[in-house]
């Protein structure tokens, strides 16, 4: 099977499920606003996500993914292969599961000093109680996704792709469903937003639990029996231990960030987490699409071409990821900041959610979208190091660039004047963030040129910056396009679906026409990437 098709299969499930989330959003925007309760629901909700992000789409599957494989299929018969990968398995997963509940469980314990830490609130405030409630309630994500982290690997190590991609649509369904029902309870029964807001954190835990059974049935399905045994600390396990955490830290850059910003975001008012969220949605829509789906097809592939010592297929592997990347981010990148403003305003604005509050989460958009490439960049890069048991360079690649965002933050919102009062506040933080990414891929990629592991060829570089040329036309397009359909943004679900619909077709025809025309696309190497044999 292709690597487009891999990423495709990913990618489409991912589409399905970030469609989905934006939906959640959607209905959130309208049934809660943007507030204090929502700020707190925000705020609890990245914690467990976080944590989600981090194991679910790279470090555990970076770590156990090639440990898994080699059991499976390195023994001399299939039969002997399964029982090896299943032993494995059990074994990571008796030692995995009490860890988990007692790292939940401490959390739980602590939850009022973290929320402290991340917050700028007294602990006797009312917020402050909300938070922690809400913290608490939906901490327990972490020990489910957790395991469904596990189950996904085991399902990718024999190219089985789509139960893991599509286990997030279930909590987004659930969140919905939630959401219906709480605005029902609003109008019938007089809930208050609070109300609502508890019966959306208890909806996060019980959608975990969903996931959990859909993932441990399509295990079963593919001939493993996860069993607990009593625990214990095999080298193997030892091993995985070691590698999962700074691979965690190390491709977990972005995520690390966005915990740390909320520091920066509780210091700026009510709102500011929630502007910040809203954009953040649009902004991880292609990052979840391209980076993380390219970033999980090439594992397997890297590895094995590295395990064989085969420098040209590596090289090719990696140019193509990053070629299919460019070619679908920097128009994305480019459509958002331009439309930044009309796509808020389509989607999420209505009920709660202002007009004066979609234009600034318009503003923070804008600026959050030009660090997209350099996130799915990173997302691209990392398994070139994974793929040779190199854990630790990202991690010093995402110390540094969280080095570089903390201390940004604080000269952009407390020594410069030009980021000031609430909105200014979160754009600045935004970014901080978009530097910081920058500098990580930069990292990324000189450590992997000055090792000889990879160096970008000519003919890719030439491509991007034709992929420039074609964006920018677009881009020019949007600018035009976007005035002409200004009043349909904010009018009937008819007259906005067709203004998206206009502005997407419109990208989409003048990027690809302009690309075709100046080359900034290899056909080759496409038509190559469709075939059904490894590239």
């Amino acid at each position: 099977m292709s690597l487009l098709k891999h990423a495709g299969t990913i990618g489409g499930l991912t589409m399905v499920s970030r469609i989905a989330g934006m939906a959640r959003e959607m209905i959130f925007a309208r049934v809660l606003g943007a507030n204090n309760v929502t700020d707190a629901w925000f705020q609890a909700f990245i914690i467990p996500n976080v944590f989600r992000r981090l194991f679910a789409e790279g470090a555990f599957s970076a770590a156990f993914v090639p440990m898994f494989s080699k059991r499976l299929h390195g023994a001399d018969s299939p039969e002997a292969g399964l029982d090896d990968a299943r032993s494995f398995s059990n074994d990571v997963l008796s030692v995995f599961l009490p860890v988990l509940i007692l790292v939940c469980a401490a959390m739980m314990l602590a939850m009022p000093g973290v929320i402290w830490l991340l917050g700028d609130q007294t602990k006797e405030s009312a917020d402050f109680a909300m938070e922690v409630d809400f913290a608490r309630i939906m901490f327990p994500y972490i020990l489910l996704v957790s395991l469904v982290t596990l189950f996904t690997g085991m399902l990718n190590s024999v190219s089985r792709f789509a139960p893991g991609a599509s286990f997030p649509i279930i909590l987004n369904l659930v969140l919905i469903a939630s959401l219906l029902v709480g605005d029902h309870a609003m109008g019938q029964w007089a809930w208050s937003v609070q109300q609502v807001g508890y019966a959306q954190a208890w909806a996060v835990t019980v959608g975990g639990a969903i996931q959990l059974a859909w993932l441990y049935y399509w295990t079963r399905v593919e001939g493993f029996r996860p069993r607990l045994l009593w625990p214990r600390i095999t080298p193997e396990v030892k091993r995985l231990s070691i590698i999962a955490l700074p691979a965690a830290i190390g491709g977990g850059a972005y995520q690390i960030n966005t915990l740390v910003q909320l520091y920066f975001l509780n210091r700026l008012g009510s709102g500011s987490v929630s502007y910040m969220n809203y954009a953040d949605r649009l902004n991880q829509l292609p990052l979840g699409i391209i980076g993380i789906a390219l970033s999980t097809a090439i594992l397997p592939t890297l590895s094995r071409f590295v395990g064989a010592k085969n420098k040209e297929g590596t090289d090719r592997v990696q140019s193509d990821a990053i070629e299919l990347s460019m070619l679908l981010t920097i128009p994305a990148a480019v459509a958002l900041a331009v439309c930044a403003v009309p796509f808020v305003t389509m989607i999420f604005q209505g009920g709660r959610f202002s007009a004066e509050q979609a234009a600034l989460t318009g503003q923070v958009l804008a600026v959050l979208v030009l660090g997209l490439p350099a996130y799915v960049l990173v997302k691209v890069l990392v398994p070139n190091f994974y793929a040779r048991s190199d854990t630790r360079t990202p991690v010093y690649a995402a110390f540094i660039s969280l080095t570089v965002f903390v201390a940004l933050n604080f000269v952009l919102l407390e020594g410069s004047g030009v980021f000031e009062g609430l909105v200014g506040g979160v754009v600045g933080v935004a970014l901080a963030s978009v530097i910081g990414a920058w500098i990580n891929v930069a990292y990324l990629y000189l450590v992997l040129a000055r090792r000889g592991y990879y160096a970008i060829p000519l003919a890719l570089v030439g491509r991007i910056l034709r992929q420039l040329v074609a964006a920018a036309v677009m881009g020019g397009a949007l600018w035009f396009a976007r005035d002409v359909l200004t009043g349909w943004y904010a009018a009937g679900l008819f007259e906005r679906a067709a203004a998206l619909l206009a502005l997407v077709l419109c990208s989409a025809i003048v990027y690809f026409g302009v690309a075709f025309a100046v080359g900034a696309i290899d056909r080759q190497r496409i038509a190559a990437l469709t075939k059904k044999k490894e590239p």
